[in-house]
């Protein structure tokens, strides 16, 4: 096994679940993603496969019928994923952020409604909070959900929601007090059916965005007319709280993304060192040649040096500290770290890399999306500079 990417101090049970993870991404992922990619088919069997090894519940507690495991074992888990299909990751990514939003802050009924269907994978969950005009400023929202009786009605249109076709449940974040700014936003947990088109009555999503990567996995809008909401479905059943849950959410979020780039940066490895031992110029292996072995040796450094700080920011979060700072520069350096590995591979294998006969023509298409979900570089360094300044 590979020295890279080993994680210390983890329990007998973690190690367990790792490889079998691994092992299923060996078995079933690899070998049929970029088939899958280039057809931009959803990967329904490898999401079963996933569900019967119970992913769905990876963190949701065990009296909620969940494997009860830490957000580090997850990263470990999404990495893992990643290394196969970064669009499989997305899948379950989510999902994940959902379920931890309503364990974290959803009342006693919320968690007793969904977190066990959310377990059994019977309910999907997809996390709603960018528009089409707010980019990174999430306070330029322009969703409104106005009281109306026990009920609100929610006028407005999301983008960029993964899952947001195959989900059943969409966290989402409205404004509820215009005139209050973050204080004036709340979380509702929205029920629709799976599918497109008119998904419940004022509730549509068009169709799936054409993407130039990050294939398979659906992304949407999602748009609201009227629609009529429960006030019940109030995430934490208090308004005004919703800044602050989606952040939350963003915030485990971003640690999921330096984990997606962990791994597609170390398939990008793996690639790159198979290829360079197998292709021969001038007499040898394009390995034994110093260029090519210099390329190799800062790869595999920048594959290392991500993996540790995902793994920093993970066991900080599950030691209830903040981990806005580590998770940001998790984020920051693993995305950007997973361009240069990709681009290094695509440079040692050569004109062979622009043909779609080969993984790394796919990977040098993922890459990108990291560099933008759960915030730009940009945005990462303005909250780690921040919160530099804070330290005394």
């Amino acid at each position: 096994m590979s020295r890279l990417q080993q994680t210390h101090g983890l329990t007998d049970e973690q190690r367990e679940i790792i490889a079998t993870v691994r092992a299923f991404v060996d078995k079933e992922i690899i070998p049929v993603a970029s088939e899958l990619e280039h057809a931009d088919a959803y990967p329904q069997a490898i999401v079963d496969g996933m569900r019967d090894l119970g992913l769905f519940g990876l963190t949701i507690a065990a009296e909620h019928g969940g494997l009860g495991e830490s957000l580090l074992t997850y990263a470990l888990v999404v990495e893992e994923l990643s290394r196969g299909w970064m669009s499989v990751s997305g899948i379950v990514n989510t999902h994940f952020i959902v379920a931890w939003m309503i364990a974290q802050h959803g009342t006693a009924e919320q968690r007793a409604h969904y977190l066990p269907k959310m377990a059994a994978g019977e309910i999907r969950g997809a996390f709603s909070m960018s528009e089409p005009g707010c980019g990174s400023d999430v306070s330029a929202i322009r969703t409104r959900a106005v009281p109306d009786g026990d009920d609100y009605l929610v006028d407005g249109q999301k983008m960029w929601l993964t899952n947001g076709g195959s989900a059943n449940l969409v966290a989402t974040l409205v404004k509820t007090d215009p005139a209050a700014g973050h204080r004036g936003m709340t979380t509702f947990l929205v029920d629709k059916d799976p599918g497109f088109g008119e998904v419940a009555p004022g509730l549509t999503v068009p169709g799936k965005i054409d993407k130039m990567g990050y294939k398979g996995v659906d992304t949407t809008e999602l748009v609201f007319d009227s629609y009529r909401i429960p006030s019940a479905q109030i995430l934490g059943g208090t308004p005004g709280r919703g800044f602050y849950q989606m952040m939350d959410g963003v915030e485990v979020g971003r640690v999921n993304v330096a984990a997606r780039g962990c791994g597609v940066a170390r398939r990008a490895y793996e690639l790159a060192l198979d290829y360079a031992r197998r292709r021969e110029t001038f007499g040898k292996p394009i390995a034994e040649h110093q260029a090519v072995l210099f390329r190799l040796a800062e790869m595999a450094t920048k594959v290392e040096a991500a993996h540790q700080m995902m793994v920093m920011a993970a066991r900080r979060k599950d030691s209830g500290e903040r981990n806005d700072l580590e998770a940001g520069m998790a984020k920051y350096l693993a995305s950007e770290y997973c361009k240069e590995v990709v681009e290094d591979a695509f440079r040692i294998h050569g004109g062979y890399a622009y043909s779609t006969e080969y993984e790394i023509e796919r990977l040098y298409r993922e890459a990108p999306m990291l560099l933008i979900g759960e915030g730009t570089a940009d945005i990462q360094k303005m909250i780690i500079g921040r919160r530099l300044l804070e330290e005394r």
